[in-house]
């Protein structure tokens, strides 16, 4: 079972209560809830640059005026502990209370997989539709993040092997996220030349149909090992491995783009210290976990002197991606996933409602159901936010919101809606596909899943 560590808000008067009975009054802000597992993931003992991080997170939670003194420290202090921010330790001593470091990369890089949003062309009537508005040069100037210290060196398109009609040409490929790299500078701030790949969540038909693809199938994607235990959701597989090998023009899978264009990565800086750094939300952290879990199995982040370099996934509002055999070889690998969840986010309870890492063990976990291999798990840490807004339940995935209420957790759900800026890109992805169900009959499709998800958000209440 994946690890449940719960946020707290510092300074903030705090209503502790159990998840099965939430008062109606807490909806809009970040809670310090009881933890329901306090089961984690094995990992080496600390070393002593504990107590150091133990002191920044207190003077952080003692002194939340002095946020931006804290930043600046903790930016100072990346370079030396960024192994640590990475999971080397499974995120141990950092989430409960949640190191300010910690909580700065969170925040980074929920902006670079925002920025997948920002860039994703939603007119119809554009040339670019379904696809990255910007050039990759200026791709983070364009939303903003000129100032990443990182360069965009890949786009990444998918390809879901889903046989319906749809617009824009002939090509089913859509952008999906991209693939960028620190530059020099940052180098020096981070502690290690980062590879970071980002993912958006789910927008067009083929991708929603593939979400409702909810049975496991296995990965096989070890040609020398298939690994039969090991099983993953058959809709995500799709995605990340489907191509257009009947065109001839047509593009290679996601899978192919992206192992390219790390291994290429890996080769260029050869020599120096790496980190992969892998980004998601919703559908797209299915995809980076699918991409660690890969990488790691094919052993592309084992250099010839032995030496690793480390794969981490930030998992924002993510589903459940393959059984307890994809976890255990997961864990098996040394893959690191946090997962940063909204307590009532129905997205992040599937699939498998009921046939999950909860369903397979009795009596204490001392026996295991015949069926547990059929059984969906989390992977990971989790960090647990709850926030809900009776006016938009729409916002209780919504990306924004996530990192808003991360960036400064005593503001209110409704008060960020309000501040936010621009057209609401879930609202518009909500309207393309309503337009888009009445040309291709996916009226059905839609109305089922529209339907699941506020039957799943209203048991989260009640």
């Amino acid at each position: 079972m994946a690890s449940k560590i719960f946020m707290p808000t510092p300074n903030m008067k705090l209503v502790t209560f159990s998840v099965e009975r939430r008062p109606q009054q807490v909806f809009g802000k970040v809670c310090n809830l009881p933890k329901k597992s306090t089961e984690t993931s094995s990992s080496p003992s600390r070393s002593q640059q504990a107590p150091l991080i133990s002191s920044a997170a207190n003077s952080m939670a003692a002194r939340p005026a002095n946020y931006k003194l804290v930043a600046k420290i903790t930016s100072s202090m990346l370079a030396h502990f960024w192994r640590e921010v990475q999971g080397f330790h499974n995120w141990e001593n950092l989430i409960e209370p949640l190191h300010p470091l910690l909580q700065q990369e969170i925040i980074r890089y929920g902006e670079f997989v925002t920025a997948c949003y920002k860039a994703f062309d939603l007119q119809p009537t554009s040339k670019r539709y379904l696809n990255c508005k910007y050039g990759k040069k200026s791709l983070l100037r364009e939303v903003g993040m000129d100032n990443s210290g990182y360069e965009v060196t890949k786009y990444i398109y998918a390809t879901p092997d889903i046989n319906i009609p749809i617009q824009n040409g002939d090509s089913c490929g859509r952008w999906i996220g991209y693939v960028a790299v620190s530059d020099d500078d940052s180098v020096r701030r981070l502690g290690r030349r980062d590879i970071v790949v980002t993912f958006r969540g789910t927008v067009t038909n083929p991708e929603w149909i593939a979400n409702l693809m909810s049975s496991l199938t296995q990965a096989r994607l070890d040609p020398h090992n298939p690994r039969p235990d090991v099983k993953v959701e058959s809709g995500f597989l799709s995605l990340y491995t489907s191509d257009e090998s009947d065109n001839k023009f047509g593009l290679g899978s996601c899978r192919e783009q992206l192992l390219s264009e790390v291994s290429r990565l890996i080769n260029k800086y050869k020599g120096e210290t790496l980190s992969i750094t892998l980004a998601g939300h919703s559908m797209g952290s299915s995809l980076a976990i699918l991409l660690a879990y890969d990488i790691s199995e094919l052993g592309l982040n084992r250099s010839t002197d032995s030496s690793i370099v480390p794969v981490t996934v930030f998992s924002y509002g993510g589903p459940r991606v393959g059984n307890s055999g994809f976890k255990k070889r997961c864990e098996e690998l040394g893959v690191k996933v946090l997962r940063i969840v909204n307590v009532n986010d129905p997205i992040t309870k599937l699939p498998g409602v009921v046939f999950n890492e909860n369903f397979r063990v009795l009596m204490g976990g001392r026996y295991e159901f015949p069926w547990s291999c059929s059984c969906y798990a989390h992977i990971g840490v989790e960090l647990v936010l709850d926030f809900f807004n009776m006016q938009n339940p729409s916002c209780v995935h919504d990306l924004e919101t996530y990192i808003s209420l991360l960036r400064c957790p005593n503001n209110r759900v409704d008060d960020i809606n309000n501040e936010r800026d621009g057209l609401d890109f879930l609202s518009r992805a909500r309207d393309l596909l309503s337009l888009s169900a009445q040309n291709f009959n996916m009226i059905p499709w839609r109305n089922a899943a529209g339907n699941m998800m506020m039957n799943l958000v209203q048991s989260q209440r009640t």
